[in-house]
């Protein structure tokens, strides 16, 4: 298996991440998908009184200048742990 179609199929996994995960994980996973998908920050950082976006552009912006690789790698990585949290803390 590739490394998009890995990517593709711990995108899908992701979604089944259970509701505790933290914001500060989401974030991470949000960041890194942009920057695999999209590549580096192209818009202007949103408002001071928009803080979901905010905090979700912070989140892409601090992955700034990896490679569409790495950040898939990373990615998969950060979905892979965050599964065998969740596995581990219901068990």
């Amino acid at each position: 298996m590739g490394l998009q179609e890995e990517f593709e199929e711990y995108a899908e996994k992701a979604k089944s991440l259970p509701d505790s995960t933290t914001n500060e994980s989401k974030l991470v996973l949000y960041g890194l998908y942009k920057q695999a998908t999209v590549g580096s920050v192209n818009t202007g950082r949103p408002g001071i009184f928009n803080l979901k976006d905010r905090a979700k552009w912070d989140a892409w912006k601090a992955v700034e200048g990896k490679s569409k690789d790495e950040a898939m790698t990373d990615y998969i990585a950060k979905v892979k742990q965050l599964l065998e949290e969740a596995a581990a803390s219901t068990s």
